[in-house]
Order: C-alpha cells, then sequence, then structure tokens
C-alpha cells in the first residue's frame, strides 16, 4: 500500500459562501494535513482522510475571521478541527471519480459527495512522486450548527446556507 501526505505548499483548501446572495465571500484554511492510501496507481481505492485547524480560517478580513471562528459558526474553542473520512470511490470515467465520505464540523458529523478529478502523477524534485487533484463539493452549513444570520433592511439574507468547497490537492508520497 502506497502512502500519500498532502503537501501543504502546494495545495489550496477553499470554500465560497454567497454573502447578500448577490457576491461570494472566499476563504481558505491554511493549516491542515492529509493522507491517502492506495495500491491502485489510479488511486481508484484510495483510502482519505484529512483534517484542517480551524483557527487557521482565512477571508482576508480579520473581522470576519474572528466571528467565523466564534460560537456563532465554527466554535473553534470547543471544536478546533474539522475532519473528512472516505467511506468509497466511484470511477465515473478517466481520471474522474466520487468520493463519498464523513466531514465532521463542530462534532456533527455527515455524508458528502465529492466530484474528485485525478490530474495524474509525475516525478517531482529529487525524483519524489507527486499526484495532483481538483475536488469539489457542496454542503449545507445549517447541518453542522452553523445557523448565524441576519436580515437586512429590506428582508435579505447575509450568509447563504450552500457552502461550496473547492481544492487544489498535490500529493507527495512517502
Amino acid at each position: 500500500m502506497a502512502t500519500w501526505k498532502l503537501d501543504p505548499a502546494h495545495t489550496e483548501i477553499k470554500f465560497k459562501v454567497k454573502h447578500l446572495m448577490v457576491t461570494n465571500v472566499t476563504g481558505q484554511f491554511n493549516v491542515f494535513d492529509g493522507t491517502v492510501e492506495s495500491n491502485k496507481p489510479d488511486f481508484s481505492d484510495a483510502n482519505i482522510s484529512f483534517e484542517a485547524d480551524v483557527n487557521s480560517i482565512d477571508t482576508k478580513n480579520e473581522q470576519r475571521d474572528t466571528h467565523l471562528k466564534s460560537a456563532d459558526f465554527f466554535d473553534a474553542a470547543n471544536f478546533p478541527k474539522l475532519n473528512f473520512v472516505s467511506k468509497t470511490i466511484n470511477k465515473k470515467s478517466e481520471g474522474e471519480y466520487e468520493v463519498i465520505g464523513d466531514i465532521t464540523i463542530r462534532g456533527t458529523k455527515k455524508e458528502i459527495k465529492l466530484a474528485v478529478t485525478y490530474n495524474g502523477t509525475v516525478s517531482g524534485f529529487g525524483g519524489t512522486e507527486v499526484a495532483g487533484f481538483e475536488i469539489t463539493g457542496k454542503l449545507n452549513r445549517f447541518d453542522f450548527g452553523l445557523h448565524w444570520n441576519a436580515l437586512t433592511e429590506v428582508g435579505g439574507v447575509v450568509v447563504a446556507d450552500e457552502v461550496k468547497l473547492e481544492i487544489s490537492a498535490e500529493l507527495k508520497k512517502v
């Protein structure tokens, strides 16, 4: 079984959520760790585990980041990590997969489906094998207890319930 680790210098863990229902706020987690174990070179039998440090959330706005870490959202004091563990991988076509797994946010575990594109494996610096993936998905933040919201003067919501995930992952074989 081959073991691969996320390369934090070449991986981005991003999310997008509608603000005032007309624009997106984009954020990311800057501190994370992930491992993939696979016997097959196309990763079709992979076991995936991932965790992110909630305190590393970054939306390029310190006030918003502080609010996201509070009990209104992620409650980082009580739930400092979010994690994902794969359960099944369905090969849709060459290089295209659906990964089903459990994501845990604020202590609540829910199943999620992710669309994964395998970009290939190459020999990197020093001969280390490197694999690349693009991953997308979505979840409803209310499912995880992230219920805070406010209304504008005209009755619109400030933050949408759907969160889009956009991950660009580079893995190094260890």
